[in-house]
């Protein structure tokens, strides 16, 4: 091999694009071994392959340049155990992060693609979508009109503080008091939002004022557990439920329907993918025995 090397020579060497390395040349990270004294060109000693291996592996890492720069000239085994430490616990907050980031885009995907087949609805059996009608005759049909009893998974949540509503039955304070409150509760607004009724009778009675706000978060301690549920749609603003309530009293005296539990209303189209406010999809829900 040739005691010098030029710049695409060294580059086809280390890997390392030419244009990164008279870049860490100019900021006197990495220089070549010597210049030409003629015309300044820069030409490498193979050795210095070893230099390179030290600043893209903690570069790699993401550790700044200027901090490698200072350890390139005095490293030492507990100084770069100091660092990576360091590093290890930066990378740790950074994947947790994006952990929960790749949680709320898989959370608001299955609503947002379960709110969009609603325009046109669909057969669903036990739960799943069906393609086209099954031929059991058992699937039901559902849209955006539908109040039917369909099987519910399993939805972790976490609930929010008790609501005080005011006197006018304002829908705006109890849900600036539950964002307030989020921070202190750990929770994730960034997760798809929702509402809990205590029961059904208080949803009849008021189906646009629920006991608690609630966050979708899949890691919550609460769950709306696996069964079958009378469920209802309805578009609107948030706490603007139409008539779904007087709807869903109809079809369960209708089909003799005993409903147990708190009701639950989780919105599938928010101001996320949704521009007007009237177009909001709620899906309401309670289980059935």
């Amino acid at each position: 091999m040739k005691d010098y090397l030029s710049v695409k020579e060294f580059s086809k060497l280390s890997g390392i694009e030419q244009t990164t390395l008279r870049y860490w040349d100019d900021i006197g990270l990495f220089s070549p071994a010597r210049r030409d004294p003629d015309n300044n060109y820069r030409y490498y000693s193979p050795q210095q392959i070893i230099s390179v291996n030290f600043i893209t592996v903690l570069s790699d890492l993401n550790i700044p340049l200027k901090t490698i720069g200072e350890l390139e000239r005095e490293r030492t085994p507990a100084k770069i155990v100091e660092l990576i430490e360091t590093q290890e616990m930066i990378l740790d907050m950074e994947m947790r992060r994006l952990r929960e980031a790749y949680s709320v885009i898989h959370a608001r995907r299955q609503m947002i693609n379960f709110g969009m087949t609603l325009a046109e609805g669909f057969y669903e059996v036990d739960g799943r979508k069906a393609e086209g009608q099954p031929e059991s005759g058992k699937g039901t049909w559902v849209d955006e009109s539908s109040i039917a009893v369909l099987v519910r998974e399993d939805r972790n949540y976490i609930t929010g503080p008790l609501n005080e509503w005011p006197e006018d039955g304002s829908f705006y304070e109890p849900f600036v008091n539950f964002c307030g409150a989020a921070e202190d509760m750990r929770l994730n607004l960034n997760y798809p939002i929702g509402a809990i009724h205590n029961s059904y009778e208080e949803f009849l009675k008021a189906p646009g004022q629920p006991n608690h706000f609630i966050s979708l978060d899949p890691t919550g301690n609460k769950i709306r557990k696996k069964g079958k549920y009378m469920v209802g749609f309805s578009r609107g603003y948030y706490g603007i439920f139409s008539d779904i309530a007087e709807r869903m009293d109809a079809y369960a005296k209708k089909h003799k329907i005993k409903t147990s539990g708190p009701v639950y209303a989780m919105y599938l189209l928010d101001e996320i993918c949704m521009r007007d406010q009237e177009d909001y999809l709620v899906q309401v829900s309670v289980a059935v025995s």
